[in-house]
């Protein structure tokens, strides 16, 4: 733990904690004023573990104090109780220190008093849905001044940093309260210090075991670590020197990741804790953003690097303003990360927003808080506010919950029915609908960190095929495939059974039944062995049966029945085809065919009303689409950015009948043209020709026969 943060820790009398804040921050004739009122105000106050209640807001201002220098953000800190357990309100407040003091008071306040009504006892199982509550309205309450979320965030680490001191059930609440509500605030705030605290704190209270476990080994591995590190960062500093840099302008620093970071990179990569690659840290401190790259290639011609572990965020900050190289090198037997930022860099990352108050860091470095102000417009559901306002903790994945409380770690962009499957394999095979956040959601909603997630089911399984591609993670690719491989061949059998049954209706009603067919599989498929099982039927009655059974048999040719890009094998009269509204296929989809009169009604094979009319043995086809060919292209268009312009380029294809196969279209609010990345088919196999088409309504940047483009 942070050596600061650890003497916060300690601290636990008002003598030492108004040293602490003398020797943390300028104490102007303001804030001795505001600090004299405060022990006032909580005289004869006491916390739980018994020193008086104001050394409580002091330490909260000297941690406000080591994130900024401003001198109503400290103030704030000093008074942030006195509204709601002393006598003194809002409006004296107000006209002793002024608007903005009390506009920060009040808001702080507010977030107690939501959090008073809205959290559950802490002997209840749904803690976290609560959380969840508190978290939206908190945020809220406090949207229109980020200053009061960064107090609250050091009001909530001195709690954690004394927790021991409250009984064992409210530990629990109060910890995973943190975990859920804070640490994404601080996150998202990019104020790393007190985010990885808050994350180690909450750890040790609700996984007391793993956490023990971690802690038991660094300690064992103490010693062993620090050489590791000392050669390695030994070996650094010669390879810069050698290759010109002044050490003395460069700063390098070892670290071992925190705690529940380890916790989190065993539990979903199934590794022990020696097995994960980036225990072991270096964070290298340069003066100039070129010297971070200048750095990154010496070590990576000096070392191996692990290049599928590189990330430039640099160049590519993240949304919260933080700004790092991390490499992973492989250096005497051993895997290091290495991180790389210059020193106003590593500002920003230790403080986040607070780095512009504390060092005036420029408005480039500052994090993105357009999240804050676009709250106002999600008040009423707590899905779109989790979405819009939390960011994933850890890049690579995420963590969800159950409404029990149950922990799951999925990789980034994994959905709810990512989620049914690593519940358990029948969850997700019998999922139907699923509520995220208490809010009912498709289940292939994406999920974020932090949602809690139920899921409906039913008693039998539904195949979802076109699914596999949407889905993200490995076990519920390989469950759909596996249920849609046995629904398929279950599909493909029974419709060949009422094919054949079909055929010979008006000679013998289910003849399948009297003669023993093999593959009946096989007979959608392959249009030879239909009419060879026929044939074989037919030799079979024609031998015991009578005249009129041999004539119908005579009689009852099939015939090749061609409509527009669909061919019907029937020795039935067919006058027409149609697509069934429910699914209607398009064209190269597997599809079944029904018999309803003198028409035949045509459904995507995985067609769920398809799979009730096969398993009733209503009559069927044998069916195919056409072999007229279809060429692919893709293209890029560039579109005015005004409302219907994309709808008139789709309704100008479809007069050629170009078929839509995907459209991928991000609009920015902001530019005058938008670019769209269109896939299409068209029974056209001049490229010229179809891009002639294309430019009487759009201009096209890039165009392109995907038939040409991937034949071998």
């Amino acid at each position: 733990m942070d050596p600061f943060i650890l003497k916060i820790q300690s601290i636990n009398n008002l003598k030492d904690a108004i040293e602490l804040l003398y020797s943390e921050t300028k104490i102007t004739q303001k804030l001795q004023e505001i600090l004299d009122f405060a022990i006032e105000a909580h005289e004869g106050q006491f916390r739980k573990s018994g020193e008086p209640y104001v050394t409580h807001p002091i330490l909260v201002a000297c941690v406000a104090a080591r994130f900024s220098n401003e001198e109503d953000i400290i103030a704030t800190a000093l008074l942030h109780d006195v509204v709601e357990d002393t006598k003194f309100n809002l409006e004296f407040i107000k006209e002793k220190w002024g608007e903005d003091i009390a506009h920060m008071v009040d808001g702080l306040t507010k977030i107690d008093e939501i959090r008073e009504h809205e959290l559950v006892p802490s002997n209840s199982n749904t803690k976290l849905i609560s959380s969840a509550l508190t978290f939206r309205k908190m945020l809220i309450a406090s949207i229109d001044d980020v200053r009061v979320l960064v107090v609250k965030l050091c009001d909530r680490l001195h709690n954690m940093l004394t927790l021991g001191s409250l009984p064992q059930n409210k530990q629990l609440r109060i910890a995973e309260e943190t975990m859920v509500v804070y640490v994404p605030i601080a996150h998202r705030l990019g104020i790393s210090t007190i985010k990885n605290t808050l994350e180690d704190l909450a750890f040790t209270y609700i996984y007391p075991n793993e956490f023990t476990k971690i802690d038991n080994f660094i300690k064992e591995h103490e010693h062993a670590i620090q050489l590791t590190f000392n050669k390695f960062i030994s070996s650094t500093k010669k390879l810069l020197e050698k290759n010109g840099f002044d050490l003395s302008k460069i700063q390098i620093n070892s670290r071992i990741k925190h705690y529940y970071s380890i916790y989190l990179k065993m539990q979903r990569k199934g590794v022990t804790i020696d097995e994960v690659l980036d225990l072991l840290a270096i964070r290298i401190l340069v003066e100039d953003d070129i010297d971070c790259y200048k750095v990154l290639g010496h070590l990576h011609m000096e070392y191996k690097p692990l290049i599928s572990r590189f990330k430039d965020y640099v160049a590519t900050p993240k949304e919260n303003g933080y700004r790092t190289i991390h490499t992973t090198v492989f250096y005497n037997s051993k895997i290091y990360e290495v991180q790389i930022r210059t020193y106003e860099m590593n500002k920003v990352a230790e403080y986040g927003v607070a780095a512009h108050w504390k060092y005036k860091i420029g408005e480039a470095q500052q994090p993105n808080l357009n999240w804050l102000e676009s709250l106002e417009y999600s008040n009423d559901n707590i899905e779109e506010f989790y979405h819009d306002t939390k960011a994933d903790l850890y890049s690579e994945e995420i963590t969800v919950y159950s409404p029990q409380g149950d922990t799951f770690n999925l990789p980034r962009g994994a959905t709810a029915y990512d989620f049914a499957y690593a519940v358990h394999t029948d969850v997700g095979k019998n999922a139907v609908e699923c509520n995220i956040n208490k809010i009912k959601k498709p289940l292939l909603t994406e999920l974020h960190s932090s949602d809690i997630v139920s899921i409906k089911t039913v008693d039998y399984a539904i195949p979802r095929c076109s699914w596999i591609d949407l889905v993200k993670t490995n076990r519920a690719k390989k469950q759909i495939r596996a249920l849609c491989s046995q629904r398929l061949k279950e599909i493909d059998e029974l419709t060949g059974r009422n094919i054949i049954n079909s055929v010979f209706k008006t000679i013998i009603p289910d003849v399948v039944s009297r003669y023993k067919v093999d593959s009946l599989y096989k007979v959608p498929h392959i249009l030879d062995y239909f009419k060879h099982v026929k044939h074989e039927i037919e030799k079979n009655i024609i031998s015991g049966q009578g005249f009129v059974a041999r004539f119908k048999i005579y009689t009852s040719k099939i015939k090749k029945l061609k409509f527009d890009n669909m061919i019907i094998y029937s020795n039935f009269s067919i006058n027409s085809v149609s697509f069934d509204h429910c699914c209607h296929p398009k064209f190269n989809d597997e599809i079944v065919a029904f018999k309803e009169g003198n028409k035949a009604v045509i459904h995507h094979k995985m067609c769920d009303k398809a799979y009730k009319k096969i398993m009733s043995n209503e009559e069927m086809l044998y069916c195919q689409w056409t072999k007229d060919t279809l060429y692919q292209y893709k293209m890029v268009v560039s579109l005015p950015n005004t409302k219907g312009e994309l709808a008139k380029l789709l309704m100008h294809m479809s007069q050629y009948e170009g078929y839509i196969l995907k459209i991928d279209y991000g609009r920015e609010k902001h530019s005058y043209r938008q670019y769209c990345d269109i896939e299409f088919e068209m029974n056209n196999s001049n490229v010229e020709e179809v891009r002639k088409i294309i430019e009487k309504k759009a201009k096209v940047i890039e165009f392109f026969s995907k038939n040409d483009a991937y034949k071998s």
